[in-house]
């Protein structure tokens, strides 16, 4: 079997009905120069045509029509004449598709499977069975989309890239498809100390993998080393995975490290991923929004100061939603600044410890009260802090359905 490279070149299709129409997409994405023939296209042909500005000559198939081809497919639904065209093809040496039903020519299509830029493709050896290729062709799609195939690059490039993963609030299975596959064609792992880190274990033994995690208080590898760090390995024809928790632009400063990589002419790209704002309330049955309970999304960076009006009429406002990352070693000022700005005490909050982990635990308290509670709690980093009615106990389910929940 052969991977045969079509772009720029001329690949005649006779008949233009249901058949071409499948066919004719994947001659497209391969950069062929195409040429039907076909006295007339079906709705969907007729759409690529216009789409794609393509050939079609509309009459009957004629010989001289195969003039400069490299590839024939011929599609008619009438099988003598799908049996001429491969015979001219024969005689002229021309690959040939013969789609007729039973019927054989010089080439067959595989059917396809890509991951980035690995294309699998299956055939069968004996009697054509494209119901069988197609199943064993899905079943190696599910295989590469889980990451689970070595389809790591061997041979390095002069220039790598860079793709920044999100990887959602930490169990493996949250983490998007193209992550995983991305993670699987990585030289290197540029990895934080949140997020899926258990996929780290079904890399290969010589993939790099660099732990720049920081921890309240312990920043040991400074943002600047980090761009530093996925710039270089990248310049060195490396594929580099910045593997992060959460989204990468929310409070993950991938802006800047997208900025650093443009600004060292690498190719980067940004998978999102399931951010803790949402998904870490959601695994303690905590909507962030609700009919009827609130209709507004605050986000705020607990490390900072609420000092933004939006911040301060957020937190006194019960029908919006404020949901703080990183904000338990400043949950006392937090909740001062929030009182000072005209937040009612009794504001229902919930702290979610550990969202999606066996370890998971949530804390309800009142912002008047929630200091202590969480203090007589030894809640603890990583936490997400959700302050509004959406908190409220009970507002989805009953207090004892809510699994991991240490209700106050």
């Amino acid at each position: 079997m052969l991977g045969v490279s079509l772009a720029g070149r001329t690949v005649v299709m006779v008949g233009a009905g249901a058949v071409t129409a499948r066919r004719l997409r994947r001659f497209v994405g391969d950069g062929a120069r195409i040429r039907i023939v076909a006295p007339e296209a079906g709705t969907e042909v007729r759409a690529l045509i216009a789409e794609h500005d393509l050939v079609w000559i509309p009459r009957r198939f004629r010989a001289g029509d195969l003039a400069g081809a490299w590839l024939v497919h011929t599609a008619t639904g009438d099988a003598r004449t799908d049996a001429r065209v491969a015979a001219l093809c024969e005689r002229r040496r021309m690959l040939c598709v013969n789609a007729s039903d039973g019927a054989h020519g010089s080439a067959r299509l595989s059917a396809e499977a890509r991951s980035g830029d690995v294309v699998v493709g299956v055939v069968s050896d004996a009697a054509v069975d494209p119901s069988r290729a197609a199943r064993v062709r899905d079943a190696v799609a599910a295989l590469l989309d889980e990451g689970r195939l070595p389809i790591r690059r061997r041979r390095r490039t002069a220039l790598g890239r860079v793709d920044l993963v999100g990887g959602g609030p930490g169990p493996v299975d949250l983490l998007t498809v193209r992550g995983r596959r991305l993670l699987a064609e990585a030289d290197v792992v540029v990895a934080d100390r949140l997020g899926p880190v258990d996929v780290l274990r079904e890399l290969d033994p010589d993939v790099e993998i660099v732990d720049v995690g920081k921890r309240p208080g312990a920043h040991t590898v400074p943002q600047e080393e980090i761009n530093r760090i996925i710039v270089e390995r990248a310049q060195a024809g490396k594929r580099v995975v910045r593997l992060k928790g959460g989204d990468p632009f929310v409070f993950g400063r991938g802006g800047e490290e997208v900025a650093a990589c443009l600004a060292a002419g690498i190719p980067v790209e940004v998978v999102p991923g399931l951010t803790s704002v949402v998904s870490v309330p959601q695994s303690a049955g905590i909507p962030v929004t609700h009919r009827g309970t609130a209709a507004t999304l605050h986000v705020i960076n607990g490390q900072g100061e609420i000092a933004s009006a939006s911040s301060r009429a957020a937190l006194a406002d019960p029908a919006v939603t404020t949901v703080i990352l990183m904000g338990v070693a400043a949950l006392p000022r937090l909740v001062a600044e929030a009182l000072a700005a005209g937040a009612a005490p009794e504001q229902p909050v919930a702290v979610i410890e550990r969202g999606h982990t066996p370890a998971q635990r949530t804390t309800r308290s009142t912002l008047g009260a929630v200091v202590e509670d969480a203090r007589r709690a030894a809640v603890t980093n990583p936490a997400v802090i959700v302050v509004g009615d959406v908190a409220r106990a009970g507002l989805l389910l009953p207090d004892r359905q809510l699994a991991g929940d240490a209700l106050r």
